[in-house]
């Protein structure tokens, strides 16, 4: 069991009372990640950035979730998976690709399709992709912008993904019925 002590306004480092007060705002709640990395407060400052850059990349809703999903998934993050199922459910994403993305199964369009299989690549290969990987992810109609969008996600997902899975990150009240376990 982990001994990583989930803050509030009482508890927090001086330093992340504004950031704990902002995803208050944000979400309704502090969720639970981010009570935890608001022990070293440049972690959640960080983290609530890219949370928010990688919102105003060039993607779509649907583009947006098989990125994280797909990351999350590959990672199996038992906190991220259910966080951002709700979190897509609260996009308008359609369950068709809410599911597929969770159960590893097709995905309703080639294109999305595309953006998982390059986003596999890119996480699987660390970031060392070959002429064919980019040229297929091309082929479906994405420019060097979305590869580097594809990284700037991937680069949020390692924090949240690793850091659930080293502090054993409870799940937040309202992703509970969201629930997963990697097949």
């Amino acid at each position: 069991m982990s001994d990583f002590k989930l803050h509030d306004q009482g508890s927090a480092p001086q330093e992340a009372k504004p950031l704990l007060e902002k995803s208050q705002k944000a979400f309704g709640m502090v969720p639970s990640l981010h009570a935890i990395m608001a022990e070293a407060p440049g972690v959640l400052q960080a983290y609530q950035e890219l949370h928010q850059l990688f919102l105003e990349t060039s993607f779509d809703n649907d583009e947006t979730t098989v990125v994280w999903q797909t990351i999350n998934v590959e990672h199996a993050c038992h906190y991220c998976v259910p966080a951002h199922t709700g979190i897509a459910k609260s996009m308008k994403v359609s369950d068709d690709i809410i599911d597929a993305l969770r159960d590893e199964t097709p995905l309703p369009s080639e294109k999305l399709e595309a953006l998982r299989t390059f986003t596999l690549a890119v996480v699987r290969k660390r970031g060392e992709v070959n002429r064919e990987d980019l040229d297929a992810f091309h082929a479906a109609g994405y420019e060097h912008r979305h590869v580097l969008e594809v990284v700037l996600g991937l680069s949020q997902k390692v924090l949240s993904n690793y850091i659930n899975h080293i502090a054993e990150t409870p799940i937040d009240e309202p992703f509970k019925k969201f629930e997963w376990k990697k097949s």
